[in-house]
């Protein structure tokens, strides 16, 4: 299901835009394009009527974990940010404006189709993921489990299939906020993530 509902007009990417240089000037595309994207939602107990679904980081279902995330969404703050850089590296409005919290059709929806969006309008404009660097920031759950099953790779493994890129293209780290502010109080879960896209051959 496409958002459908910008104006990419609205947001200058039309020939007028640049003013008083020529036009001709900005025909081209660059070669590469540079985005950061930034989430946070804030995590509560499962009996909180706020939360939603199951605890879900970068595509990977936490099922046992004691808290959720509050989000009109899923709330996947990974898929959220990779989305926000991608938009933001095509001068694309941000994806609150792609997808309104306001809209019914996103309550409780899978990230998974805010990626596709994403992917989409990347593709359109003849772009590929040139990489994507993730940085998690989250006290808990731990990214590494007790059998030493690293999440992060299971996550790399997802970003790559929505972005339909090799997985070396991608990198997930995970820090703690050393309980500092309510992100190290287990009170909420934030992400920031850099993604370059560059011009398909």
């Amino acid at each position: 299901m496409h958002a459908g509902v910008v104006d990419e007009r609205a947001f200058g990417l039309h020939a007028g835009a640049a003013g008083a240089l020529d036009a001709a000037q900005w025909a081209q595309e660059p070669p590469m394009r540079i985005g950061h994207g930034f989430d946070i939602h804030r995590i509560a107990p499962h009996g909180d009527t706020k939360v939603g679904g199951p605890f879900t980081i970068g595509g990977v279902v936490f099922a046992d974990f004691e808290l959720g995330i509050v989000a009109h969404s899923d709330g996947d703050v990974i898929y959220h940010s990779v989305v926000d850089s991608i938009f933001g590296a095509l001068t694309l409005p941000d994806i609150g404006q792609f997808f309104p919290d306001t809209d019914p059709r996103w309550k409780g929806a899978a990230s998974d189709v805010f990626m596709q969006e994403a992917y989409r309008q990347m593709d359109q404009r003849g772009y590929r993921v040139g990489n994507i660097s993730v940085t998690l920031i989250a006290e808990a759950p731990r990214m590494v489990s007790k059998d030493l099953f690293d999440h992060k790779r299971a996550m790399i493994d997802n970003l790559a299939a929505l972005l339909q890129c090799p997985t070396n293209r991608i990198n997930v780290k995970a820090r703690t906020h050393e309980k500092v502010d309510a992100v190290g109080e287990k009170r909420a879960i934030s992400c920031h993530v850099v993604t370059v896209i560059e011009r398909k051959p």
